[in-house]
């Protein structure tokens, strides 16, 4: 089984990238999706792979960071998959999937039943390091990434306010909804009031029942509209300001 493990940190970010380069490469990947905001009880879904996932199956990620923000946890979750003979693709970071570590190790200095073998025991141990301080240095880099970024964020915060500069949404700014627009147009092409023959009632059973399909966490879903008589009846007012 492969699986493909996407992961945002908020709900405002978009996981379709992440989605879209593991199928550009694993296109029968099963992908799992999850907000994650930074604490271990936070991700359910990664918690239940770590259950199903069996011997010989394949989690891929976009990159190291997706596994683990943190590198003590990333490297150990790293080193217990690795010994359950779980196959682990970073697209990112190539150099660690667990079937490049299969190979340092398998190429490993043969034995020769001489004195030469404290050498190339002495060798073999030094690669064996060698691939785990990759890992290591992977998934500190992925933490320390993190922690760029957010002390970034923090002063550009600490900058715009110190510079009197507005700091998220202005009070009193009007925020369209994606649903205004295709709901406005049903209530054009339906309502008597404008180019339809429904009732005000009518319309509104209409725009109800009509199906559509919202992107959550990169995955369609299909949803139908609902809408209230206040919203219904602002909707035509705005339509009848736009046209006359």
């Amino acid at each position: 089984m492969i699986y493909g493990y996407c992961r945002i940190s908020t709900e405002h970010q978009s996981i379709e990238r992440q989605i879209r380069n593991i199928k550009a490469q694993y296109s029968q990947a099963q992908i799992i999706t999850e907000v994650f905001t930074g604490t271990k009880v936070d991700r359910p879904q990664f918690t239940r792979l770590l259950e199903i996932v069996k011997a010989e199956d394949t989690i891929v990620f976009d990159s190291v960071s997706r596994m683990s923000r943190n590198a003590k946890e990333g490297y150990e979750i790293y080193e217990k998959l690795f010994k359950d003979n779980v196959n682990l693709i970073f697209l990112k970071e190539p150099h660690i999937n667990t079937e490049t570590y299969k190979k340092a190790l398998s190429n490993q200095l043969t034995m020769t039943d001489t004195p030469v073998d404290y050498i190339l025991e002495g060798i073999n141990r030094y690669l064996l390091e060698l691939a785990k301080e990759q890992i290591r240095i992977a998934f500190e880099q992925a933490e320390k990434e993190v922690s760029d970024l957010r002390q970034r964020t923090k002063e550009g915060l600490q900058t715009a306010k110190f510079n009197n500069k507005q700091v998220g949404r202005k009070k009193g700014t009007i925020i369209k909804v994606k649903k205004e627009k295709p709901i406005k147009d049903i209530i054009l092409a339906k309502s008597k009031s404008f180019n339809g023959k429904n009732t005000d009632a009518e319309v509104m059973s209409i725009i109800n029942g009509t199906p559509y399909f919202e992107d959550i966490h990169g995955l369609e879903v299909k949803k139908t509209y609902s809408i209230s008589p206040n919203t219904y009846y602002k909707y035509k007012r705005e339509l009848k300001n736009s046209l006359y």
